[in-house]
């Protein structure tokens, strides 16, 4: 299971949100290149970008940070990036740059078609990013919940192609009060789709627990505000994943 450092991206600077509201922003870093480059320094496999701007306004905002990271990172490790991302021109240009995967939030819960379509042009690179309110998936940043369910969105989607789906609890996400191992793992059970965790990763206790449900498809975690604060070391969680993972 690996570790996933979050590179939040909010008017160029790099930050972490309480409960994805805009104005719970905490900045870390004006240089948002410089944070990948210290992730990848301290073993990280994988980064993950949200362009946060991009999804509350439904379009690209923060293309140069972008642009800027994945220059820094120069294809050491795979880089997914969702926020704003509405048509098959933005993921065109994002791949075209180095990204290496794409994540549909907002899109993948209005237009089935659409994610259809991404899958089939841009094979084992379109990722879906599926958020929770109060059990409900929400969209355009997070600021609208919906009716849908997620395990019910999840089933929507198998035997398309996407490569894996993204789950955040919202209520969780960037509050440091543990994951919501019970949710994903029985999201994890209800689809053939591979799970990444995310929202509110604490510890190494919390790899612990979530490392159970591996074995039920979970096979990542994003790691935001325990990295940043420093309650959670990268090289200490991926090392503990790596060992639970060869006793599965």
């Amino acid at each position: 299971m690996l570790i996933i450092p979050a590179i939040d991206i909010k008017e160029g600077q790099c930050v972490r949100l309480k409960q994805g509201l805009m104005e719970e922003v905490t900045v870390y870093s004006n240089a948002p290149a410089t944070m990948a480059r210290k992730w990848i320094s301290q073993g990280a496999r994988r980064l993950h970008l949200v362009d946060l701007d991009g999804a509350v306004q439904g379009r690209p905002v923060n293309g140069s940070a972008i642009r800027d990271i994945v220059s820094e990172v120069d294809g050491k490790v795979p880089v997914q990036l969702g926020g704003g991302v509405r048509d098959v021109k933005t993921i065109q240009e994002y791949l075209d740059i180095g990204i290496s995967n794409v994540v549909l939030g907002t899109a993948a819960v209005k237009n089935l078609r659409f994610v259809e379509e991404a899958c089939s042009t841009f094979r084992g690179q379109i990722m879906l990013g599926i958020d929770a309110k109060n059990g409900r998936v929400a969209i355009d940043g997070w600021a609208t919940e919906t009716s849908r369910d997620a395990a019910e969105l999840a089933k929507r989607y198998e035997g398309i192609g996407v490569e894996a789906i993204i789950y955040t609890d919202i209520s969780r996400d960037g509050m440091g009060s543990g994951i919501n191992a019970a949710a994903t793992g029985l999201l994890a059970k209800s689809t053939n789709i591979p799970i990444i965790a995310s929202g509110g990763l604490k510890n190494l206790d919390d790899v612990r627990t979530l490392s159970v449900h591996e074995q039920d498809g979970v096979c990542g975690v994003i790691a935001g505000r325990a990295l940043y604060d420093g309650s959670l070391g990268l090289l200490d969680a991926q090392k503990l994943s790596d060992e639970l993972s060869g006793g599965i």
